[in-house]
């Protein structure tokens, strides 16, 4: 069984209020995503060996960008958690793709497990909300892991969308590249 442990949950708490806020002050500075994206990786195999097996692919051209490189490091966490987890069962890692696109940077996070309802989709980031496929014990979560990646990926003016890769689920942020 693995749970959150409170003082986990109540740091995620905090940092959810502190991101709710109209005026979510973020430090920004130079942040390589594909750099993140691997050191996030690695502190999950602690807790997930096969996170080892996880490729980040960027695009040659993928730019250094000016973020809150903490907060990036809790969206990525949770995003990877989330799909090691998730897709546990399958046989093929987690996605984890790099670009650049026209709206901005696009980050993109798929896992190749059973995905989630249809109906749920758009209830995902809500705080504390599970679906019921995701309600065991042994999963762990409380529901607010995909809650503050949205939070923090709207603080920095981007959006996330959620849906099923048919098998797995994709999420994808898109960060604008000038802020």
């Amino acid at each position: 069984m693995r749970s959150a442990p409170p003082s986990s949950l109540i740091s995620d708490l905090l940092e959810s209020e502190r991101l709710a806020g109209r005026h979510a002050s973020l430090h920004r500075e130079r942040v390589a995503l594909p750099v993140l994206a691997q050191e996030v990786l690695v502190e999950l195999q602690a807790r997930y060996p096969r996170a080892a097996a996880v490729q980040v692919r960027a695009d040659a051209s993928f730019p250094v960008l000016t973020l809150d490189a903490a907060r990036m490091r809790l969206m990525l966490r949770n995003l990877l958690d989330n799909a090691l987890r998730h897709g546990s069962d399958a046989l093929q890692a987690p996605d984890v793709q790099l670009s650049v696109g026209e709206q901005g940077v696009n980050v993109l996070v798929r896992d190749h497990g059973p995905g989630v309802p249809d109906a749920d989709l758009p209830r995902l980031a809500e705080p504390f909300f599970r679906p019921d496929a995701a309600r065991t014990r042994a999963q762990g979560g409380v529901g607010l892991g995909l809650h503050l990646c949205k939070l923090v990926v709207l603080a920095h003016g981007g959006t996330v969308t959620l849906e099923n890769a048919k098998p797995g689920l994709a999420v994808t942020v898109v960060l604008p590249m000038h802020l």
